[in-house]
């Protein structure tokens, strides 16, 4: 079956299709035809104009919205600063420690008695939110639905990895219900509500501050495969006009401010754009791999891309590790040592990953392995990949990893080092340390440095 099989149906309809032009109504009318800004509006209706790119973006690039909605998104008293130390999610090299060790977390903690916004954690960051520039990485945990409620960030795209209970969300555009082994993406600006209608939610999220998540593109794969445009979910419009109090979140600059309001701010009768949330199903992710020897890098795994100025290199990829056979001839299967320019933040959503067998690695737990900081299968992983039947098999079954991968150097905040009481101690030296010596050949000594000098060794050197 292509796809996840869910425990819970959706109850929403939507719109299909990744950076498609959407226009959707909640009341027959209510989008104004052949223009967008008319003297009235249908239905009393206001027009409000979202937009996530510069006016003058190339076509191709172009992000915006309009609304129609019952009072305008600036229909609101001044935001005023909260006073609350776990709020502060400013991202500058000042607040960050970067170090080069390897890093992993065990499971984060569920907090039933948050909402999501007082259950959010900043894990680690780069770049400035000021000049839009990087990315920050965060686990919220809560128990409670918020209520009369909205919050937006002004600093980025959100990418939620639900990795624990269903999340039912009612942003300006419409209603998305996301569950583990979906993600959503929420633009920067975009009001949403999350509320968690099976018990306590937990998860990870990226906040893109540089541009816009784009599908990868596909090169000599061709037109298919990977995550299919057609696979991407946007809601369909849905109202409320209810005259209570709503307080407004809004994230600024690494900080919380917040207003309160006497209406409901998800009052969008009708929509058209290009600007708007989406969901997807990771189990619908089509995998591509090697049939014949080796395997190719982990990016070919990637769902979403969001490129950088230099061709090729991301500010943050996000790759999946889903389900999928190996069957390659004489290959060592899980993914080799190595060293990256990248650095590499995993999470685990479920199961476990096929390169950490030894249990160090949980669902909820998370690792960074940042620029050049050397990392790969653990030992009895080795040990075992070594020697095994090279016969087809499929390997993560049940399970999900993922990774946010970024050509930017990861620094942690003083929660994701030390006060989230997570960090394994022990981490480098239980995985890599226990690595055997397997070498054959002759062994040799500083003094057997001298004979290649002279030019009487045996390698094959060029000169």
């Amino acid at each position: 079956m292509v796809g996840t099989k869910f425990e819970i149906p959706d109850p929403y309809s939507y719109q299909i299709g990744f950076n498609s032009y959407h226009a959707t109504e909640a009341v027959k009318g209510a989008l104004p035809i052949g223009q967008n800004s008319p003297q009235k509006p249908p239905y009393g209706l206001y027009a409000e104009k979202l937009s996530g790119t510069s006016f003058t973006a190339p076509r191709n690039e172009n992000k915006q919205t309009w609304f129609y909605r019952i009072l305008p998104g600036a229909s609101h008293p001044d935001f005023k600063l909260e006073d609350r130390q776990n709020f502060n999610f400013k991202s500058r090299a000042a607040n960050f420690h970067v170090i080069p060790n390897q890093i992993r977390w065990n499971p984060f903690d569920l907090d039933e008695g948050a909402t999501f916004i007082n259950g959010l954690r900043m894990v680690a960051g780069a770049g400035d939110i000021v000049t839009k520039s990087g990315l920050g990485i965060y686990i919220y945990a809560a128990g409670k639905s918020m209520e009369n409620e909205a919050i937006y960030s002004a600093d980025g795209d959100f990418l939620i990895v639900p990795q624990y209970g269903d999340m039912d969300i009612q942003t300006e555009m419409g209603y998305l219900y996301v569950r583990p082994q979906e993600i959503v993406v929420i633009p920067r600006g975009v009001r949403f509500c999350i509320k968690s209608p099976t018990g306590p939610i937990r998860g990870y999220i990226l906040e893109l501050y540089t541009g816009h998540f784009n599908l990868p593109e596909l090169g000599p794969i061709g037109s298919n495969c990977l995550a299919n445009a057609r696979d991407f979910e946007a809601p369909v419009a849905a109202y409320e006009d209810i005259e209570e109090d709503y307080t407004v979140y809004c994230k600024f600059d690494g900080q919380l401010f917040s207003t309160i309001q006497s209406h409901s701010p998800f009052d969008v009768v009708a929509w058209h754009g290009t600007y708007y949330p989406y969901k997807y199903d990771l189990g619908k992710f089509n995998t591509i791999g090697s049939v014949s020897f080796d395997h190719p890098d982990p990016s070919i795994y990637t769902v979403l891309t969001a490129p950088s100025d230099h061709p090729g290199t991301a500010i943050a990829d996000f790759v999946i590790f889903p389900p999928r056979w190996l069957v390659q001839e004489d290959t060592f299967r899980p993914p080799w040592y190595h060293r990256n320019t990248m650095s590499e933040f995993m999470g685990l959503i479920c199961g476990s990953y096929d390169a950490k067998e030894g249990g160090g690695f949980q669902p909820a737990g998370a690792s960074l392995h940042n620029v050049m900081a050397a990392h790969g299968p653990d030992a009895s992983t080795h040990e075992k990949a070594s020697n095994m039947e090279l016969r087809p098999i499929k390997v993560g079954t049940g399970s999900i990893a993922f990774m946010f991968e970024s050509c930017m150097m990861i620094g942690l905040t003083d929660w994701g080092l030390e006060e989230c009481r997570k960090v394994q101690k022990t981490y480098n030296q239980d995985s890599w340390v226990p690595l055997k010596k397997f070498f054959t050949g002759p062994k040799r000594g500083r003094a057997d440095l001298s004979q290649l000098n002279n030019g009487k060794g045996t390698g094959n050197g060029l000169h």
